[in-house]
């Protein structure tokens, strides 16, 4: 294996790391979302300010909901019974109490540092296309401190997954890519988003090569990434230096690569896309949960496609129930 470790291991604990955030979800036309400069589908790093200016000016309905990429990805993994952890920072006020009390009702067990900033949120401006894009106001998890993070957040760790957001502070990514390592844990790394991945390509190239095990990118990182449009090429090239390589192409399924052999997934049809935050994240939940428990690479792709399909019918990161016992007939 590439990274020298043992796999499958006897342990089935899946520890996430990122952006303990609140997502603030709202409607909005084409029109408006070029008038606030956003990158349609991408992610734009701004201040508590720009969020709420922003908001003054939607007429529509809100919902506030718990979210971050590694935090949604860990409360999938908890409603499908796996063994979870987050690790994250908040703040002591109402919306870290919120986003605490939540984890711990899906089966997620929280391990949050706290700040005296107020707890991080995203406006994620959906347009009728299905599409969001996301406004980030990091606050309080932007406070983590590569100190905090220890070989102790893995313990017993057989996957720690990571968020690709981390990258813009590559000091905290670094000791958290060290200390799963050191914890003699499988690492996974989500891109993340394209923005991220223009911004930032070297150093993710980087620890690509020298720490990750899993590598999860949609078309249009992995095209960032690997320079390649064509699915086959951008596979492949993703899963140069890796154990897996995951690369997910929306309605057309995705596919899996490992040791020289690419899976293709087929979509999962659950009916029309009405949103498509959290897709990527909830994909990650259910592939590294079947990765987690033995799974075949097949069936940890199905769990995945499902799992992705199931939360763009609904508004947010939140998989309703009827949806989570649809996908758990195929742990049957």
């Amino acid at each position: 294996m590439s990274k020298n470790k043992k796999y499958p291991s006897n342990k089935k604990l899946i520890v996430s790391i990122g952006s303990a955030l609140m997502d603030i979800l709202v409607y909005a036309g084409d029109d408006f979302l070029e008038r606030t400069g956003a990158v349609k589908g991408g992610m734009t790093l701004v201040d508590k300010d720009f969020v709420e200016q922003t908001l003054s000016k939607i007429k529509s309905n809100t919902s506030i909901l718990p979210g971050g990429s590694a935090c949604n990805t860990a409360v999938g993994i908890g409603k499908l019974g796996g063994q979870t952890r987050f690790v994250g920072k908040c703040g002591c006020g109402s919306m870290g109490k919120l986003l605490k009390s939540s984890l711990i009702k899906n089966n997620v067990e929280p391990l949050l540092f706290t700040s005296s900033l107020p707890t991080g949120r995203v406006l994620s401006i959906i347009t009728p296309d299905a599409q969001r894009s996301m406004f980030t106001y990091l606050g309080a998890s932007s406070e983590i401190k590569p100190d905090e993070i220890s070989t102790g957040c893995f313990d017993n760790a057989a996957i720690v997954h990571i968020e690709g957001y981390l990258v813009f502070n590559s000091d905290l990514i670094l000791a958290a890519l060290d200390s799963a390592k050191e914890a003699g844990a499988l690492i996974s790394l989500d891109l993340a988003s394209f923005t991220v991945v223009e911004e930032s390509k070297d150093i993710l190239m980087k620890i690509v090569k020298e720490y990750v095990d899993i590598l999860i990118a949609n078309e249009d990182e992995a095209r960032v990434f690997t320079g390649f449009s064509d699915e086959i090429k951008a596979v492949r090239a993703l899963s140069k230096g890796v154990e897996i390589a995951v690369l997910k192409v929306g309605e057309r399924g995705s596919y899996i690569s490992s040791k020289g052999k690419i899976i293709k997934i087929a979509p999962k049809a659950a009916g029309p896309a009405v949103d498509t935050t959290g897709a990527g994240d909830l994909w990650a939940s259910g592939f590294l949960f079947g990765l987690a428990n033995g799974y075949p690479l097949e069936k940890c792709g199905e769990l995945g496609s499902a799992c992705g399909s199931e939360v763009c019918r609904v508004i947010g990161a939140q998989i309703p129930e009827e949806g989570w016992d649809r996908i758990k007939k195929l742990l049957k």
